[in-house]
């Protein structure tokens, strides 16, 4: 056996989306791209605001002396500030520079944060349905990706949780809006949860961090406005990227930020900037973080993905199928009308329709819906969605 046994099980855990862009690619080969529909990827469709053209353009128009070369570790400080103004406006709370610490994307920021925390045997709690490579990257520093339950809404279920939580616990992580259900957290939700978590830190005689993964953040609809961990406990972590607000996901721009007030903060930072490097990330990428500062609140249209999240819901329930309507992200996690996602997933592959099934995110039961797609894909599906409806008597 050539690789190692942990990675064969990560790969065969994390195998459902390449699995549907392997069967798409087949698909879309026998039949043309434009006949098959494909709802299985979160790939932001939508390109960059022209702000972000523009301070690209004038950048290397007018290059700053040493712009490509190494930084500190943490990141251009005009950049950190930048971020750190942010999180001023959105908390009140006295962000510093020294609080953030820019990173390749949220997946290696979170890489960055659990190699930071984590010792062998410790317990980092995810909530189901949840990104499955949050595993793989437990698993890469040693700890035990543990499980707690959601509620039919897809909302945290404090009991679960409670229960789920042990001395060994020393991360909850969560993500909201979520990728797989678009489920979007309350900030009431997360001072309930913060409550139990001061309560656990105190039985147990040790700190447990709440990590957000708030890649979708800015990724919210019907005019609400998200929450935000740093208003509800002290020892958080946030981690994000501008892979989806900015439509940025190939330039792996992101940044963690720590709680000011968060237990032993300082020596947290310094360990997060040295984990940055010895992880082979040294720094984030150089250019992006020189424009960030310039492109203040810019955003993508979000409007475009909740009128495909209108469009779709609309037509998958007039259909008979169950689903919890999505208050952000990009996703629409529906109930199976098969027991088997796998097998209705399977069968959806027949109508030329490409879904992930609700397994590969701890969820089955369920298949998964993405709205990075066109207008046309989604009206075009309609009939083989219908016909998938009339076989399953919905």
């Amino acid at each position: 056996m050539s690789i190692s046994q942990s990675i064969r099980e990560s790969m065969e855990k994390g195998s459902w989306i390449r699995q549907m862009f392997e069967a798409g690619a087949r698909l879309k080969a026998e039949h043309g791209a434009e006949n098959v529909f494909d709802f299985s990827l979160g790939n932001p469709i939508l390109e960059p605001p022209q702000q972000v053209h523009e301070q690209l353009r004038l950048l290397l128009e007018n290059p700053e002396p040493g712009m490509h070369r190494y930084m500190p570790n943490a990141g251009f400080e005009e950049t950190r500030e930048f971020i750190a103004g942010v999180m001023r406006d959105e908390t009140g709370h006295p962000f510093g520079c020294e609080d953030v610490v820019m990173c390749v994307g949220a997946g290696g920021g979170l890489n960055v944060v659990f190699k930071a925390l984590l010792e062998a045997g410790d317990e980092v709690l995810a909530l189901t349905p949840y990104f499955v490579e949050y595993g793989a990257y437990v698993q890469n520093h040693g700890g035990r990706l543990t499980l707690a339950e959601t509620t039919a809404e897809f909302q945290p279920d404090l009991d679960s949780i409670e229960a789920s939580l042990s001395e060994q616990t020393k991360i909850l992580i969560i993500n909201s809006p979520n990728n797989p259900t678009g489920a979007v957290y309350s900030q009431q939700t997360l001072d309930e949860l913060a409550q139990l978590l001061l309560r656990k830190e105190k039985e147990y005689g040790h700190p447990i961090y709440l990590v957000s993964d708030d890649i979708y953040r800015y990724l919210v609809f019907d005019g609400l406005t998200n929450s935000n961990v740093f208003l509800s406990y002290p020892n958080s972590i946030l981690v994000n990227s501008h892979s989806k607000d900015l439509g940025l996901a190939g330039e792996r721009i992101g940044y963690i930020a720590v709680h000011p007030d968060a237990v032993e903060g300082g020596e947290l930072r310094q360990a997060l900037v040295l984990c940055n490097r010895i992880l082979g990330f040294v720094n984030a990428p150089a250019m992006m973080q020189k424009i960030l500062p310039l492109l203040g609140n810019a955003r993508v249209d979000i409007s475009v993905y909740e009128k495909s999240r209108d469009k779709i819901f609309s037509m998958i329930s007039e259909l008979g199928f169950e689903a919890i309507k999505p208050q952000g992200a990009f996703y629409i996690f529906p109930k199976s009308p098969d027991p088997d996602d796998v097998a209705f997933v399977k069968r959806a592959q027949h109508e030329k329709i490409l879904l992930v099934p609700g397994v590969g995110f701890g969820g089955p039961g369920h298949f998964r819906i993405s709205l990075c797609c066109s207008a046309e894909t989604i009206e075009n599906s309609r009939p083989g969605f219908k016909r998938l409806a009339e076989y399953y008597g919905l």
